[in-house]
């Protein structure tokens, strides 16, 4: 399983937490997600690409970078 760790620029709030999460959850390949609001991170599980997950994010104000 293939493991990703993002910081998410943007994602402060219990409501960002829950859209972040909403997004990465519905890519396909994505087993696990863990975002944690205080340090803006979030750990993926799986097997999806990275591509994938950074265009879950397009058309967002939030700005992905992998870690």
């Amino acid at each position: 399983m293939r493991e990703l760790t993002l910081y998410v620029g943007g994602m402060g709030c219990r409501r960002c937490v829950r859209e972040v999460t909403a997004r990465l959850r519905d890519i396909p390949g994505v087993r696990t997600v863990v975002a944690d609001a205080a340090t803006s991170t979030v750990r993926l599980g799986g097997s999806m690409t990275v591509e994938d997950v950074l265009d879950a994010f397009t058309g967002t104000t939030y700005r992905p970078e992998l870690d």
